[in-house]
């Protein structure tokens, strides 16, 4: 098991250099038919990668019949041989792994990106955000950005506030400024696997505590403050991915005492929290104890690569706008000055009723297909988490019909992660792809225990 891929000298995608290099390996020699592959954690590790990544290039792998999988032994290089994806009876169709928002045709995102670069063009020129800005927004960038979130978090204000291009940037620095290596973090038992990337890339232990249907457990986080000593809690406390808790009003107040008892810092992960603008922020209890993390990505487009770090105060914000320059420099100034004028105009706020919408709607139709399966679920989340039968190759199934889902282990921080998967519902393009997955989801589900595929 080990095997360690080259894939610098590619090009692409992380994931499908993973499965090209697997390919030259296989025709090299280099691996041979049987022949066992490390774990996907292994492997992400190894190459210093987020383990989603892996996750997905071990699915193609399987999906192009170079490599199978053999439930409670691992991964294997395929015994038969290897085929085009172009021959393959069952292609991965619908992709339901990425957690992404739906784009509804009545967000209008195509309309109005144009009539917004052209209002920019109009207003200042484009050339105008060709070249090197401040780091981490202009004050007018700032200051609209702080205006915005101030109707979820009154104490939002621009001397606060950074604008980082993406989520992970902010989770990447803030590591990097609380915590050393070999530092104690603590965080949910199922987490963002953003988070362990970069924790792993750091050096930063990350220890996962008790969770139910509710959320992160008050009474563990307390007895984990004081078993560790942490310098950081990281959690997403609204629309919990994988899981989609949120925790109650009660819980986010214990656990705002736990964490100023124990003289520690909150990383707020608000990724999902304007999908769900009753959940009030952690951050509005412990504001001089909060680093609070607002990104676009999961509300409007990742690809926007926007979000808003609220530090606790003006020092923390400039030790964070130096992070950000001495790593990234600046977010990309047209994006930003895009994702401004929404927000100025009033735009941003309907893009995000519209997607919001559309989960909603998603979320039904995701309640009717599975009615009698277990899963959590809320009403605007992008994603469900479904409890997998035990014994059962769900997963395998899914793969040879076309479908690809996330398994619990690329959440879980340690101990045995749950026999279950996240299902995105955003990643499909429409509602009928997402009828048809939902088909084939279960049917995966019905399948017989002793059902196996004839190779």
């Amino acid at each position: 098991m080990d095997w360690t891929p080259t894939i610098s000298e590619l090009s692409g995608p992380r994931y499908q250099r993973i499965v090209e290099a697997m390919e030259a390996d296989i025709a090299a020699g280099r691996l041979v038919r049987g022949q066992q592959l490390p774990t996907q954690r292994a492997l992400a590790k190894a190459l210093g990668i987020d383990l989603t990544t892996v996750t997905r290039a071990y699915t193609e792998a399987r999906r192009r019949g170079i490599m199978e999988a053999r439930v409670g032994q691992g991964s294997f290089v395929s015994e038969t041989s290897a085929r085009r994806a172009v021959d393959l009876p069952h292609p991965v169709a619908i992709d339901l792994s990425m957690n992404v928002p739906p784009h509804p045709l009545e967000a209008q995102l195509d309309e109005r990106i144009i009539a917004g670069m052209e209002a920019i063009r109009a207003q200042s020129g484009l050339t105008a955000h060709l070249n090197y800005q401040p780091p981490g927004g202009s004050a007018h960038e700032r200051e609209v950005a702080a205006r915005w979130m101030r109707a979820r978090v009154p104490h939002a204000h621009a001397d606060r506030l950074v604008i980082f291009p993406g989520a992970q940037t902010i989770l990447f620095n803030l590591l990097a400024h609380l915590a050393r290596r070999g530092d104690v973090v603590l965080t949910e038992a199922l987490t963002f696997p953003g988070i362990k990337a970069a924790a792993a890339r750091l050096g930063v232990k990350l220890v996962g505590v008790a969770m139910d249907d509710g959320g992160i457990l008050p009474d563990a986080l307390a007895e984990a403050c004081r078993a560790h000593r942490p310098k950081a809690v990281y959690l997403i406390p609204t629309l919990h991915n994988p899981t989609t808790a949120t925790l109650s009003v009660a819980r986010r107040e214990a656990i705002a005492k736990i964490i100023g008892d124990a003289d520690t810092r909150l990383i707020e992960d608000d990724a999902y929290g304007l999908l769900d603008r009753a959940a009030s922020p952690i951050a509005c209890l412990i504001p001089a104890r909060t680093y609070l993390a607002t990104t676009l990505s999961k509300c409007i487009a990742p690809a926007l690569r926007v979000a808003y770090l609220l530090a606790p105060d003006n020092d923390a914000q400039q030790t964070m706008r130096s992070h950000l320059q001495a790593t990234v420099q600046m977010p990309a100034p047209l994006m930003v000055a895009l994702v401004t004028h929404w927000i100025e105009t009033g735009i941003a706020d309907r893009i995000i009723a519209a997607i919001r919408n559309e989960a909603v709607g998603r979320q039904q139709l995701a309640q009717r297909t599975l009615k009698g399966f277990q899963f959590l679920a809320k009403p605007a989340a992008h994603h469900l988490w479904l409890r997998l039968p035990e014994g059962r190759d769900v997963a395998g199934h899914l793969l040879r019909n076309g479908l690809a889902v996330v398994a619990s282990d690329a959440f879980s921080v340690n101990g045995t992660p749950p026999h279950a998967a996240r299902v995105s519902l955003g990643a499909a393009r429409n509602r009928s792809e997402l009828t048809e997955a939902l088909r084939i989801l279960v049917g995966a589900l019905h399948k017989p225990a002793d059902a196996r595929q004839i190779v």
